[in-house]
């Protein structure tokens, strides 16, 4: 079956879209053609479904399958009321002319389940529940007879969790072609030459480059100068996963360092490794004004010694004599899952006011919100201020070390507050130092109890989130940049998220074989650039990360709810556009107005100038 032409795709599910009244015999074939369909998106199969709405009941669809997406089209119109468009008139009240549409990418669909069972007798009881990864639930009724339910359960099975069937990720197979190549964005080189590396105290160093000396790390690392490769191996085998101390980010005048790894492996009995001792010392001697090394273990004090007995542990007083350990009480994957599970009962499907406040407070996210953030501050102050340079690390340094440098470094650094900046921030200390999307997000697995899987990420973008809040003309990027990050963090529409480290996505052949999602942002970057933004190269930030400051990003986890749907465009931002679209025409017809009058006047005047060509240039600054 021929593609239809590919229309522009959007993240958001609900979209306002309008369908003529037709015939019944020919309403298939025309919302067949309007299903949007990507290149390399092939149809599975379509069936009448009766969709569950949890804001109006069932309403009567089509549900096109395709090997990318879910895609439901109402047969009935529902209005702005019920639906929260723009548009009016529905089968419940009898305004408007809007159908519900529900696009959902298979790769957000996180488990499904069949409800009721040949004998259910209760109306729109037979079907299937879908949990969604981002903060959604679907629920479809189907008809008892011609196992329409086995067929539609076993084909979304079967796209929806690809890796389980020997099946390729829907990012293998995208054909789509932007005029930007996304994947040229981040080179470690050339990030690391505009810090000004190498130095005399740092070196670039490919001892890494087969991921020999660690598995999970990039094949490029900056290391102390002093610090041959032969002790850098010396030190792996003291560190957990061999994720040894190496530099993310230099101070550009007082030369502190914030630099990662993971907890030493001291275990029990209390062990020392002398190289991993004055490889440290070696660490805090690249600043020569400087007399401890700060080291910030993000987790728990409890949970750091509780290590010890699997063989891991923390840096000693003892062990370590030019160092000062501090922890910051920042839970572990298995309590933010919960966190976030407890924050979705309470904004999906409805939204409890007479309790909202406690039961917001309940979930405990925004503390955790709160924990990482002042974990950032503080590794921000102690480099900014020249005191210490800084040692990062949780237990294995890709999950809670990830969040608190990639934060530090967004206070510190105004090029990371770029959209091309954080695109290079989230390809360095993210994706190349190894974050375990795959199984943090559950790429194309089925296995949806599985205890790796975790919110880590999308916590660092809601961290972010709180800091353009805060300081709403430091960030060039909009909400809408932020929430399209996170819509295809679960897509698997594009590789920038696939795999569980850099040696992984080169085995894979991803930056050859799939499209990077900075390739969709950096083809239309006025979509997602902030209008108040003002640029301000040496400002450092320091957000105020007190529970009175934080709250909860209603239009990322309520978004689903049309009733609780801010407005979209914020009205104030759109004016400043409009304002500044005005600006931009004014001083474009000023240009050719004055090039216009240069060429009168470098023309030999066949009469008296006129007063007007007399008149100087002029010249308007806005």
């Amino acid at each position: 079956m021929a593609s239809a032409p590919t229309p522009k795709y959007n993240s958001h599910s609900l979209e306002n879209e309008s369908i003529k009244r037709t015939p019944r015999d020919g309403i298939n074939r025309e919302l067949s053609e309007a299903v949007p369909r990507l290149p390399g998106e092939t149809r599975i199969t379509d069936k009448e479904v009766i969709y569950i709405c949890p804001f109006n009941g069932p309403i009567k669809g089509r549900v096109y399958i395709t090997n990318y997406r879910l895609y439901l089209r109402s047969l009935e119109t529902v209005c702005k009321h019920c639906r929260g468009s723009e548009e009016s008139r529905c089968v419940l009240c009898g305004s408007g002319d809007s159908a519900l549409i529900l696009d959902v990418p298979l790769g957000v669909i996180s488990r499904i389940e069949k409800m009721g069972g040949a004998t259910s007798r209760g109306e729109n009881s037979y079907g299937l529940d879908i949990t969604c990864k981002d903060m959604r639930n679907l629920r479809f009724a189907l008809k008892q007879e011609g196992h329409s339910r086995r067929d539609m359960f076993e084909i979304l099975t079967r796209y929806a969790f690809p890796l389980a069937h020997s099946l390729p990720l829907f990012a293998f197979l995208n054909e789509e072609k932007f005029n930007v190549d996304g994947w040229t964005v981040y080179n470690p080189v050339e990030e690391y030459r505009r810090q000004g590396l190498p130095n005399h105290d740092w070196r670039v160093t490919f001892i890494n480059k087969c991921y020999e000396l660690c598995d999970t790390y990039p094949a490029l690392l900056v290391v102390p100068y002093r610090a041959s490769d032969d002790d850098l191996r010396r030190v792996a085998t003291f560190r957990s996963r061999n994720r040894i101390p190496v530099l993310s980010w230099i101070h550009p005048e007082n030369k502190t360092v914030i630099v990662r790894c993971s907890q030493p492996l001291v275990g029990m009995s209390g062990k020392r490794n002398k190289d991993d001792e004055k490889y440290l010392d070696v660490i805090r001697e690249t600043n020569r004004q400087i007399s401890k090394l700060t080291i910030y273990d993000a987790r728990p004090n409890v949970n750091a010694v509780a290590n010890k007995a699997t063989g891991g542990g923390y840096e000693s007083d003892d062990a370590y004599h030019n160092a000062e350990l501090f922890f910051l009480d920042i839970h572990n994957i298995h309590v933010m899952r919960e966190s976030l599970k407890k924050v979705k009962d309470i904004v999906y499907p409805n939204v409890e006011e007479s309790h909202w406040l406690s039961s917001l407070e309940s979930t405990h996210w925004l503390e955790h919100i709160k924990l990482v953030l002042t974990g950032a501050i503080q590794v921000a102050d102690k480099v900014s201020s020249g005191k210490s340079s800084v040692l990062v690390h949780c237990s294995d340094g890709w999950d809670r070390t990830a969040q608190l440098t990639s934060l530090a470094m967004l206070m510190l650094d105004s090029f990371y507050r770029s959209i091309e900046g954080f695109e290079i921030l989230v390809q360095k200390e993210w994706i190349s130092f190894g974050h375990k999307f795959a199984s943090r997000i559950g790429h194309g697995d089925k296995n949806h109890a599985d205890a790796d899987r975790s919110p880590i990420f999308l916590q660092f973008i809601d961290c972010v989130w709180q800091m353009s809040k805060q300081f709403p003309t430091a960030f060039e990027f909009n909400e809408q940049f932020l929430i399209t990050i996170l819509d295809h963090l679960y897509s698997c529409r594009f590789g920038t998220f696939l795999y569980n480290c850099e040696s992984a996505r080169e085995r894979q052949k991803v930056t050859e074989r799939t499209v990077s999602l900075w390739s969709l942002i950096n083809s239309n970057k006025e979509k997602f650039k902030n209008p108040f933004y003002t640029k301000e190269i040496n400002r450092v930030l320091y957000p105020v990360a007190s529970m009175r400051h934080l709250e909860l990003w209603v239009n990322y986890y309520i978004r689903w709810n049309p009733r609780i749907k801010q407005q979209q465009p914020n009205p104030v931002e759109q004016r400043y556009m409009e304002l500044l679209a005005l600006r931009d025409e004014y001083i474009k017809r000023l240009e050719e107005l004055q090039i216009n009058n240069s060429a009168k006047i470098s023309d030999p005047p066949t009469s008296p100038a006129s007063p007007s060509q007399m008149m100087p240039h002029v010249q308007t600054h806005f």
